[in-house]
């Protein structure tokens, strides 16, 4: 255990299976809790950093967005990409003094670094793991930027912009509801403390997960990945696309997607009923694919009511008309609910 995870089980959390995943009660409870302003540590993400001169260039030419314009004081949603342009990985990415630092889904962050650093080649950039020095903290709700203060950290002034302590507490604002704390690991646990102590609850891994699902900000996981294009994630629509840079793998086929033809798959917020057994990468069926699958789950977190929220993509067709089942034809059947955003 780091002294970070040491901290957490300490102040009373359960560490899940290789300490990706955190809670403090029982899933009623978190769900409930995400209703007001929770501090949460994202054990489920972890960070990967990029160092040296060419870290811009390097990282610009692999990924969806723009590395190169991105500011000093900036973040942006990105992802990398299959050839086919399938995502492998999504993740939030910002600058730092000495390159850049991104944020993805733990159970994919060894084999994609590996994969990462295939291409450094004459480079000069070094990548590595840096979770055995940054803990990341989630804070959301109506009080998570007087949490953030409460922690030690300042404010950005705005959206997908950053700011960063003496101490090295740097954080991130998602929104004016959310924002990410990029803590090193030995003070990680007391500005956790006193985020709470400024009136935010202790909350667990499920409990932001379902924030997420509700903001309609998808990540991709061992369970999905190379299943998306980018537009079916919505991603474009977040921000995570720049369809103005050069190439990197993939472009060809997300800029078809943009351009030519209608989009036929997009994410929904979908509500699935209590008792239902299904997790990313389940399958879903709707009447106008019959034995097909008409879509995939992306992200999925318990409700109060003992339900499920989750992220799905799906046939827009079968959207539409309404009737989509999880899990096989005659399976539980979902229902839609609203996004932040207008699908375009």
């Amino acid at each position: 255990m780091t002294a970070w995870t040491d901290h957490l089980a300490h102040r009373g959390a359960t560490l899940g299976d290789d300490a990706r995943s955190a809670s403090f009660a029982d899933a009623t409870t978190e769900a409930r809790s995400a209703d007001g302003t929770i501090a949460v540590p994202l054990l489920h993400l972890g960070t990967l950093r990029a160092v040296g001169p060419d870290s811009a260039e390097f990282l610009h030419n692999l990924v969806s967005n723009d590395v190169k314009k991105l500011p000093a004081d900036g973040a942006e949603w990105n992802s990398f990409n299959s050839p086919k342009g399938r995502m492998i990985a999504s993740f939030l990415l910002w600058s730092e003094p000495e390159g850049h630092a991104f944020a993805l889904s733990a159970d994919i962050l060894p084999a994609f670094l590996k994969k990462l650093s295939m291409y450094v080649l004459r480079s000069k950039v070094k990548l590595s793991d840096a979770r055995a020095d940054t803990a990341l903290i989630g804070l959301a709700g109506p009080d998570a930027a007087a949490a953030a203060l409460g922690a030690g950290a300042l404010l950005p002034e705005a959206d997908m912009k950053q700011t960063v302590t003496d101490a090295g507490l740097r954080c991130i604002r998602l929104s004016p509801t959310r924002y990410l704390l990029a803590a090193p690991i030995a003070t990680a646990g007391a500005a956790f403390d006193a985020a709470c102590a400024a009136g935010a609850t202790a909350a667990g891994t499920t409990a932001w997960q379902l924030d997420m699902i509700r903001a309609g900000l998808p990540l991709i996981t061992a369970a999905t990945q190379e299943e998306f294009v980018a537009q079916m994630l919505n991603y474009e629509l977040i921000g995570g696309v720049n369809f103005h840079k050069g190439c990197y793998p993939g472009q060809e086929i997300v800029a078809r997607t943009q351009y030519l033809g209608k989009l036929k798959k997009r994410t929904y917020r979908v509500a699935l009923p209590a008792g239902t057994e299904a997790g990313p990468g389940t399958d879903l069926y709707a009447p106008d694919f019959g034995e097909q699958s008409a879509g995939k789950l992306v992200n999925v977190a318990p409700t109060a009511d003992g339900g499920f929220e989750a992220l799905a993509v799906l046939q827009c067709s079968s959207a539409e008309a309404g009737e989509v089942r999880v899990g096989a034809p005659d399976g539980p059947r979902l229902s839609l609910l609203d996004l932040p955003y207008a699908l375009a």
